[in-house]
């Protein structure tokens, strides 16, 4: 019915299987699962799930997973691309795409996609893990408040 759907974790991967997202996520890497806490970039702002995410903000998010490894096929990654969907990367701290910063072999570090209307987006990285400082980051609230403000705009823009 055109709503939003964020799918977090194993939610990523239905989303994929299910075909609203494109490519899948196999094995990691290491062969191991892993649990830890990552970085990951945001690359566009232009989505429900990022509008609210400064530029300059590495997100400090953990991760739980041990089939988080996102693959697709050249053409694929190349349309991910040109439209703009992939939403989120692995990084180190500096903010920097590098092979130790990936945490499970994703091509092109991938952490996150949308699909092609922007109103499906997966992400391997547990942000509802990091919304509060006490779990020790709150950085995964920017995520929910991008997808807040994007859905009051849109109840702003239907009562108009």
């Amino acid at each position: 019915n055109g709503g939003h759907v964020l799918g977090i974790c194993n939610g990523f991967q239905i989303l994929c299987e299910a075909g609203l997202l494109p490519g899948a996520l196999i094995r990691n890497r290491s062969l191991q699962f892993r649990c830890e806490h990552v970085f990951i970039k945001t690359l566009t702002a232009d989505s429900p799930f990022t509008n609210q995410i400064p530029a300059d903000k590495n997100l400090r998010v953990p991760i739980a997973h041990g089939e988080g490894c996102y693959f697709a096929d050249e053409e694929t990654i190349a349309k991910l691309k040109a439209n703009n969907q992939i939403l989120w990367q692995y990084v180190n701290a500096a903010g920097d795409v590098t092979d130790t910063a990936n945490p499970n072999g994703s091509l092109q570090n991938i952490a996150g996609v949308c699909n092609e209307r922007r109103i499906v987006a997966g992400l391997m990285p547990h942000p509802e893990r990091a919304s509060e400082e006490l779990l020790g980051s709150a950085d995964g609230r920017l995520i929910f408040e991008s997808l807040i403000h994007a859905l009051k705009g849109k109840q702003l823009a239907k009562a108009a």
